[in-house]
């Protein structure tokens, strides 16, 4: 596990996409692995900038998204597919038929998480996963939990996540209270990861999954046994870790 760490938020999201970039550049027809959430937009905009430089090309690259909503519609601004197209997919040049999300509106969750696992499989894996970090240690929407989840399914959200989800909605009752999301042991699967984390309020969880043990409680402890991990931190956010970073 590499631990880079930053002086703030655009420094993390700078040096995050300096990662990715190198390995679109490396590999033009790689399959990234995306998340959502707040942690990841500063790394879109600075991959969007590179793109209208020409300095990345995204032409041929293929992406699989973390996790998406059930219930919502593609069109509705809280649903992960809107979240992507507007905060990336529609300000760079890749193939939209190259872009995969899981369906939020498709009932069957056995028939979904089945397909959405096969896309994966036909992709050849994912050479790079981008992650967040929740503040109760989820990654992906993997709640913290009794066992770690092998593969993509269908999660019931805690209230913790349900909390810091709110705001994005006009209320707490319109927060969906299922989602589907790559498992993690299909997380785990991906070549390489790297997990962005920024902000005073991610320090306690961060810490338990640095320096904590390896537990289901705290899924994205799990990274520690990945081979090629990178924790790319701001210095809030590695504030409270008793190691110098």
């Amino acid at each position: 596990m590499k631990i880079l760490k930053t002086k703030n938020y655009q420094d993390m999201s700078r040096k995050a996409a300096n990662i990715i970039s190198a390995q679109i550049i490396l590999n033009p027809e790689s399959v990234l692995g995306l998340a959502t959430g707040s942690s990841p937009i500063g790394v879109y905009e600075q991959l969007i900038d590179w793109n209208r430089k020409e300095d990345v090309d995204f032409s041929h690259i293929k992406t699989v998204n973390l996790d998406e909503y059930q219930g919502l519609q593609k069109s509705d601004e809280q649903s992960y597919y809107y979240f992507m197209h507007k905060r990336l997919f529609e300000h760079v040049n890749i193939q939209l038929e190259n872009t995969h999300i899981p369906n939020g509106m498709e009932k069957d969750a056995k028939k979904e998480c089945a397909h959405y696992e096969e896309v994966i499989k036909s992709l050849g894996g994912v050479d790079l996963q981008l992650l967040g970090l929740g503040h109760n240690g989820h990654i992906g929407f993997n709640e913290p939990a009794d066992v770690f989840e092998e593969y993509t399914h269908c999660v019931e959200l805690t209230q913790n996540t349900i909390d810091a989800n709110k705001r994005f909605f006009e209320s707490e009752e319109e927060v969906p209270r299922k989602a589907y999301t790559m498992g993690i042991g299909t997380i785990m699967r991906a070549k390489r990861i790297v997990l962005v984390v920024s902000g005073e309020d991610k320090a306690d969880i961060l810490r338990k999954v640095i320096e904590g043990p390896v537990t289901p409680k705290v899924p994205a402890s799990i990274l520690k046994f990945h081979p090629y991990v990178t924790i790319v931190a701001d210095k809030a956010a590695l504030s409270l870790c008793n190691k110098q970073y």
